[in-house]
């Protein structure tokens, strides 16, 4: 009966994330002309079991997995335009992340770079 409890408990247990030096907010580098700068915001949270909840250019992540091996932390997930689906890959590579999206729907493949964004500074106390 303990084990049944037990199973029961574990199964209805939010999944908690697992501290990863890629979860957080990054800002991903999607510029095409140098002379216009164009960036997009990120938020990952990796979690224990294996999944990748957050979002990415505004769209919540739907489906999602990480892994780290072979030297080498990587994360892939879905997304959505409201159109067809957008498949990106990212891995930590020393303080930033390079990446990939494929968006078949729209006919491309776009490389990219992503550093930390930066994180707000607490306001000043009277």
């Amino acid at each position: 009966m303990r084990r049944v409890l037990a199973l029961a408990l574990l199964s209805t247990a939010p999944v908690l994330a697992c501290a990863t030096p890629l979860d957080g907010t990054w800002r991903v580098d999607l510029t095409t002309d140098p002379a216009k700068p164009y960036t997009q915001p990120m938020q990952l949270t990796l979690n224990a079991d294996g999944t990748v909840t957050g979002s990415f250019y505004n769209s919540t992540i739907e489906a999602g997995r990480w892994k780290d091996s072979r030297g080498r932390l990587c994360a892939s997930f879905r997304t959505t335009d409201g159109v067809g689906p957008y498949h990106t890959a990212i891995c930590l590579t020393g303080d930033t992340a390079t990446g990939q999206t494929w968006a078949e729907h729209r006919n491309f493949l776009f490389n990219w770079n992503a550093v930390r964004a930066p994180t707000a500074e607490p306001a000043p106390t009277p």
